[in-house]
């Protein structure tokens, strides 16, 4: 999981999101239990609260359980909760690209060639992923 202190996204929300990155892709799976809190903070040498507050939202959505005595666990539900938020994020991400080049002006036609570049040479592959997810 990588961290980017400078980013206009939270601490809390970064790790939130790589988690459910995680689990979107299924690294973890449902009834896997996630890093602990202290496990989680020593790694990143954040704060606990914040690797809490991360937690919390993810416990809020139904992604994770707590298992008191046991720590926290993917739920059977996590993945397709995981999958729902990136499709959310996604269409957010397009519906603001989408703004951006009507505001400067740009007509369909050239929005969505920039859509299809976005895909690669051979329009299945898209971007060079970053496989640093957790």
């Amino acid at each position: 999981m990588r961290i980017e202190p400078s980013s206009t996204v939270p601490i809390f929300q970064q790790i939130a999101d790589a988690i459910r990155g995680s689990v979107a892709a299924g690294i973890y799976r449902p009834g896997d239990p996630i890093p602990s809190i202290r496990a989680q903070a020593v790694k990143l040498i954040i704060n606990p609260n914040t690797i809490k507050r991360a937690y919390d939202e993810l416990e809020r959505e139904g992604l994770i359980v707590s298992r008191k005595g046991l720590g926290m666990f993917v739920t059977k539900r996590g993945l397709d909760v995981a999958r729902a938020r990136t499709e959310k994020d996604v269409r957010a991400t397009f519906a603001h690209a989408i703004a951006v080049g009507r505001a400067a002006h740009l007509d369909k036609p050239h929005i969505d060639e920039a859509y299809r570049s976005a895909w690669g040479p051979d329009g299945r592959d898209g971007p060079a992923r970053n496989g640093d997810t957790t």
